[in-house]
């Protein structure tokens, strides 16, 4: 398995980039992955990890490259939404028949290639991750996922499919694009960090409200970390207001999903693959 990292957001430092090489030379000879991290990982261009058409240029050098079996955003960080109008239309051939892998901000991204039908897409814990306390676990979930370990699977959705997953704020800004997947019949599982209850609550309002999303077969709410307290108190946690929201909309409610912006954090495969 040879993979491409390339950062659509905020950067990485080589220290990251040197720790994931460490990690993946330590694997078994037998899944051993051979990783190739584009020098734009460690540009700097005001927030970004380079300017946009840095940025794009990365993205598109891994995804037409007919060498590389995959794809791995090297962390979040707002930027992929930046590039999707650039980049669709100038993948080639090579970039249908990869795997795309990330979370968090990626999922602009990774949604407009899953609902144009390009590569195969999932929602899997990414090297930034390295920086967190017990982090090796979570990236070595990714590499074990694409040597073929499924339990490296969100358990709901390695039993029923088809699935995506997404953070619920990049999930609500796709909504009203061209870039947002349909869902149709699919479990959606949703999952959010640093965002008051106000705001939460108002995302999966948005949400539930699209057409597209309420032909969903269900959802499922992932992790809500660091939420900020809100003054006054807003009454309701993230559960309350999922289950309100899904009552409304007529969208199944089926409880919590194992994803979030932590080291527990598992592999939600797009559609059915």
């Amino acid at each position: 398995m040879k993979i491409g990292v390339v950062a659509p957001g905020r950067p990485i430092t080589p220290e990251i980039a040197r720790t994931l090489q460490a990690l993946a030379e330590g694997m078994a000879a037998a899944r051993r992955p051979e990783i190739h991290v584009h020098p734009q990982c460690f540009l700097s261009s005001g927030h970004f990890a380079g300017d946009d058409a840095a940025r794009a240029g990365a993205f598109l050098d891994a995804a037409n490259d007919p060498g590389l079996d995959a794809v791995w955003f090297a962390r979040g960080g707002y930027g992929s939404f930046r590039l999707v109008e650039a980049v669709l239309p100038r993948l080639g051939a090579a970039a249908k028949n990869k795997i795309y892998l990330g979370y968090s901000d990626a999922g602009a991204l990774m949604g407009a290639l899953y609902g144009a039908g390009i590569g195969r897409v999932a929602h899997a814990p990414m090297p930034v991750d390295l920086i967190r306390p017990g982090g090796e676990a979570a990236v070595r979930r990714t590499l074990d996922f694409l040597a073929g370990d499924a339990t490296a699977l969100e358990p709901a959705t390695a039993r029923r499919a088809p699935a995506a997953a997404f953070n619920l704020t990049i999930l609500a800004h796709l909504a009203g694009t061209p870039y947002l997947p349909d869902l149709t019949g699919h479990l959606l599982l949703l999952e959010e960090v640093s965002e008051p209850m106000y705001r939460i609550d108002r995302a999966l309002g948005q949400i539930v409200s699209v057409p597209a999303i309420r032909r969903a077969a269900g959802l499922m709410l992932g992790r809500c970390s660091d939420i900020p307290a809100n003054d006054p108190d807003f009454g309701r946690d993230e559960d309350a207001v999922a289950r309100d929201w899904c009552a409304r909309s007529g969208i199944p409610y089926l409880g919590r999903a194992d994803i979030g912006h932590d080291v527990g954090n598992k592999v939600v495969r797009f559609g059915d693959w």
